[in-house]
């Protein structure tokens, strides 16, 4: 955690967003990098931040929630940018998962699987509620709710989304053998 903490506070102090220096802490600690001790019988990365991240999580949506003008909800505007972005959000998924060529990949299941990425888009939202050009802010409030229904509503469509689509793979495949058996 210090690490990560480390390079946040470095990629703010060049001027970054700090989820840039935690996300370079991420690929140095990717679990290539440690195999050797993972071999040797240490605690895995994963089982030792999980205590933190338990708590920090949570405190992290709590944090970002505190930020949505509820009001906005209501509002035609905000609702019709949610769903543009939730539709973005899921044909962009879907676009790049045509990049999964070759068996056994199954395309749709992976770009189902890529859906619920909005975190990050939190994080850059809440940056750009702080952030103003010529007194303008980049991002207002309406938008940033729009993200957080977006995000929701994709974080809550995929898992059923995925058991569908993995479901139907599998049928595929079971069929397709039991064809050529």
């Amino acid at each position: 955690m210090i690490f990560c903490f480390g390079l946040s506070y470095l990629a703010a102090a060049v001027g970054l967003a700090p989820i840039v220096g935690a996300y370079a802490a991420g690929l140095i600690l990717e679990k290539v990098h440690v195999r050797d001790f993972a071999n040797r019988g240490e605690q895995q990365l994963e089982q030792l931040v999980q205590p933190i991240a338990t708590f920090l999580v949570p405190v992290f949506f709590v944090l970002m929630g505190m930020h949505v003008d509820l009001r906005a909800f209501g509002r035609g505007e905000v609702l019709g940018l949610a769903a543009l972005l939730t539709a973005a959000a899921i044909v962009g998924k879907q676009a790049c998962s045509l990049g999964a060529v070759g068996r056994p990949l199954d395309g749709l299941s992976i770009g189902i699987g890529m859906i619920p990425r909005g975190e990050v888009g939190l994080i850059f939202a809440n940056i750009g509620l702080g952030l103003s050009v010529a007194g303008e802010r980049i991002v207002d409030q309406g938008t940033f709710s729009a993200v957080v229904i977006m995000v929701i509503v994709t974080t809550m469509a995929t898992p059923p989304a995925l058991k569908w689509s993995l479901g139907r793979a599998s049928a595929r495949r079971t069929s397709n053998s039991l064809g050529n058996g």
